[in-house]
């Protein structure tokens, strides 16, 4: 699956979400929703590592958990790039692999 179609798909599921929990999808939500991710994995990261508490979870929980929350912040990015009509491919080329070793 390209970027672009993964995009809708986590597109279709975010938007069901939000009208059965009646969430107004606004820039502003989509932008805090992303910190409040970033937030999340920041977390998982300090238990996956040691340097939080681990919740009763053990290793390979705080693994999964540790996933999970990298999956959300990748979804999240995901779907402020289709909210704001930015093509990610094209961004990334443009961006990092212009520095591509040769």
């Amino acid at each position: 699956m390209d970027v672009a179609a993964l995009g809708d798909e986590v597109e279709s599921v975010s938007a069901f979400y939000a009208e059965r929990h009646d969430i107004a999808r606004t820039d502003d939500w989509f932008m805090l929703k992303l910190g409040e991710e970033v937030g999340e994995l920041t977390q998982a990261y300090l238990a996956r590592s040691g340097r939080a508490r681990d919740k009763g979870r053990d290793a390979a929980e705080r693994e999964d958990d540790f996933r999970a929350e990298l999956s959300d912040v990748f979804a999240q990015v995901l779907l402020i790039a289709k909210r704001l009509e930015i093509d990610l491919e094209s961004e990334v080329a443009r961006k990092w692999l212009v520095w591509k070793p040769q």
